[in-house]
């Protein structure tokens, strides 16, 4: 928003500057730049906005690294190694200050690509089914940004729906300086730019696009973490029902994780944020941090790893080595990182089973086993199944959350939003192994010079 901010600033001082020259000279429209009320004025300029859009999620932090790397390493999943680059030192050691460059960069490139969305949403266009396609997927993008600045700068529904949320941007004004709208106005918010996307969302095209299915599977997330059981359950159930994506089971879970490229069978990616030979981070790219022939830094916690039975599917993607001259296990789900790079995964189908499971549990048991053991199952061709009743079954369902989405971003969520302790295992430092809830630095700083360009915006505690 900052930077938005300053250059609606350097515009205002060009117009002043260019205030005592010739009408004719004023008349001329910049070369390099257009109004927002002109650059998106057909369907072909609609479709660029929305790959722009896409392309934003790419940021170093949001899906590009940060963001799902920060959902393991805040929680218990990963820990950083004695052999490192130093980059997310003090986030492994709950040290983090306002100052923070990963904070700061999250927060604006997630209003970056709010601001996007809102050109497209805003555009003024008689609609065709295209444009309501593509102004659904901006709807879907923007929603989505709102809740993951919920996830990680703003205290959790449960704990408070009046707490300090994010502020909400839905059109463009360079003068605007906003305050934090509550936790529950935000929900309210995404929510509603959900619902709009799946309203207008047309033909699915490949999970690299949202689909109907993909934003109502986010809605089901967006509702488990509101903790509205029954709406999540309504929520995954649609994307259940509608047999229009399958599972990965024994058989192909592997070579689902080993190919780079979008996906167009509708097997298990319900949204993914795409990277390939082209266009890509590089050496700051997720699988580039934890694969051992990049930086490697990141392994995975000794307690996660003894999760995994030896006949899981899962523990092939994991590997037993040595790094720093102490043993380590090194995270295998991101192999592809020249060329065609890894895409990351925003949202799949196993999730919404657990989901639904869930969701499930305090209406019907049955129901809840039926919805883990779909996904447990065909991980472990040897697992029989879960059995467990009540306070156990829950237990299992979040044990097997932790084993199926480790590595891409769900697990400290998951602790925050049932306010549990995060209990880390001796590979992390012995200072950040137990940390409480609540506890300020569980939410991120909001950032200093955000504070210091709008003095509307108030700061988190504890920073």
């Amino acid at each position: 928003m900052k930077r938005i901010q300053l250059n609606s600033l350097l515009a205002a001082c060009i117009i002043t500057l260019l205030s005592g020259c010739s009408k004719e000279y004023l008349e001329k429209k910049p070369y390099n730049a257009l109004p927002v009320d002109q650059a998106i004025k057909t369907e072909a300029d609609l479709l660029i906005a929305v790959r722009g859009t896409y392309a934003g999620l790419r940021n170093l932090d949001l899906y590009g690294r940060t963001m799902p790397l920060l959902g393991d390493l805040m929680g218990d999943n990963t820990y950083q190694s004695v052999t490192n680059s130093n980059r997310y030192t003090l986030y492994n050691q709950y040290a983090m200050s306002v100052a923070d460059g990963n904070a700061l960069n999250m927060w604006t490139a997630a209003y970056n690509v709010i601001l996007r969305a809102n050109n497209i949403i805003n555009a003024n266009l008689e609609e065709t089914a295209a444009i309501k396609s593509y102004k659904g997927e901006a709807y879907a993008i923007r929603g989505l940004m709102y809740f993951e600045l919920l996830r990680f700068f703003s205290k959790p529904y449960a704990e408070s729906t009046t707490a300090n949320g994010v502020p909400v941007v839905l059109a463009f004004n360079p003068t605007d300086k906003p305050s934090r709208k509550s936790v529950a106005e935000v929900y309210t918010q995404v929510l509603s730019d959900l619902g709009q996307a799946y309203s207008l969302l047309g033909a699915y095209s490949n999970s690299s696009r949202i689909s109907k299915y993909a934003a109502k599977a986010i809605e089901a997330r967006v509702l488990l973490t509101k903790g509205d059981k029954a709406a999540a359950l309504t929520a995954a159930l649609e994307v259940i029902n509608s047999n229009e994506f399958t599972l990965t089971d024994e058989s192909n879970h592997v070579a689902y994780w080993r190919n780079p490229a979008p996906l167009t069978n509708k097997l298990e990616t319900l949204f993914e944020v795409s990277s390939d030979g082209v266009s890509n981070l590089s050496f700051d790219a997720l699988g580039y941090i934890y694969n051992q022939n990049g930086y490697g830094d990141f392994l995975c916690a000794d307690d996660l790893y003894a999760l995994f039975a030896d006949t899981d599917v899962r523990k092939l993607l994991l590997e037993e080595g040595t790094r720093g001259g102490a043993p380590g296990v090194f995270v295998k789900k991101y192999t592809n990182i020249t060329t065609d790079r890894d895409d990351t995964k925003v949202i799949r189908l196993s999730e919404v089973y657990l989901i639904a499971a869930e969701a499930s549990l305090a209406t019907d048991e049955v129901a809840a086993r039926d919805f883990l053991n779909a996904v447990a199952t065909r991980r472990d061709p040897d697992f029989a199944g879960y059995t467990s009743t009540g306070a156990a079954l829950l237990e299992d369902i979040l044990t097997e959350r932790r084993k199926e989405l480790a590595f891409e971003g769900q697990r400290f969520h998951d602790l925050n939003r049932l306010k549990r302790p995060i209990v880390r295992s001796t590979n992390f430092p012995a200072a950040a192994r137990n940390i409480p809830y609540p506890f300020d630095k569980r939410l991120l700083p909001i950032p200093q010079s955000e504070q210091d360009a709008n003095p509307n915006i108030a700061p988190n505690p504890g920073y």
